[in-house]
């Protein structure tokens, strides 16, 4: 059976008809101390329970809703509880950087084995290499990407002129391979300098990008900074159209209209966080890594 949370009901959909199970859609309410109230639906005694939830904005209470919905199945008797959490929010605090600093990612994995879950399936968590799970769970872990499955929508929707994938940063060039090998295009990656919170400069490495299409994939875009740059640099070295393909659109403030401002062909995104911009589902690569 598959359990929506309120911020992945869609994508809970999409996986249960995949997986041609059961969907079940849990009552929710918010009380006016901010409190939430969880309710199941359907009885899970004696079933396998998979509870998808997305921790994006508001974190707080999407983490609240999942470790309820977990505790409820467990508690409610199902056999196996499954948590899968498409964008796993906290994730970036993975050490401590300053003494005294808590260590987020750490934290929230113990809720969420705490709360009962028998295993976790995540979707591109960052700052992880791709497919490697954080080592801070004591349940079987699960790194999932949907680099392939997002160069494969751009390559199938658009009539690319001798397409390069291109990682906007070293800590990109995973992503870069693995969506370049999905549609058989050049790739590499570009070297990156911080400068401040929402400051970087790039400098392109060594690939002749002129009259050539261009996909920067990421898994993750927030103030869209790095990629802005990116795509100034290599609209500069005479690339043809340039596409934006990532995991997660978290894009805050005007951060997309700041993309699209650049001229960029098209911007393409998963629903891990749904939104105007998430055209690619995850729910392919999910039931495929539940049904194994």
């Amino acid at each position: 059976m598959i359990v929506g949370g309120s911020a992945s009901e869609n994508l809970a959909e999409k996986i249960s008809e995949r997986m041609d199970c059961d969907l079940s859609i849990p009552e929710f309410e918010k009380f006016p101390d901010g409190e939430v109230y969880v309710r199941l639906t359907d009885d899970v005694e004696g079933e396998d329970v998979v509870v998808v939830q997305s921790t994006c904005y508001p974190p707080n209470q999407n983490y609240m809703e999942l470790f309820l919905l977990l505790d409820v199945a467990r508690d409610s008797g199902a056999e196996q509880v499954s948590a899968v959490v498409p964008y796993f929010g906290y994730g970036r605090q993975d050490k401590r950087f300053e003494s005294g600093e808590a260590v987020s990612l750490e934290t929230v994995a113990n809720l969420i084995e705490c709360s009962g879950a028998d295993e976790v399936y995540m979707m591109d968590i960052h700052p992880q290499p791709i497919e490697r799970s954080p080592e801070v769970f004591d349940i079987p872990a699960h790194n999932l990407t949907a680099a392939d499955i997002l160069a494969e929508y751009i390559d199938q929707n658009y009539s690319l002129s001798n397409p390069v994938v291109f990682g906007p940063d070293s800590g990109a060039e995973e992503w870069a391979k693995r969506a370049g090998e999905a549609i058989g295009a050049d790739w590499d990656y570009m070297t990156k300098k911080r400068l401040g919170p929402e400051e970087v400069e790039i400098t392109p490495r060594e690939i002749n990008v002129e009259e050539r299409d261009v996909i920067i994939v990421d898994d993750i875009i927030s103030t869209g900074g790095t990629m802005r740059e990116a795509i100034d640099i290599l609209k500069s070295h005479g690339s043809n159209d340039v596409f934006i393909a990532c995991t997660h659109p978290v894009l805050v403030d005007d951060a997309l209209d700041k993309l699209r401002d650049t001229g960029v062909k098209d911007i393409v995104a998963t629903d891990t966080i749904e939104g105007e911009v998430s055209k690619v589902s995850i729910a392919s690569v999910v039931s495929e890594a539940l049904s194994q």
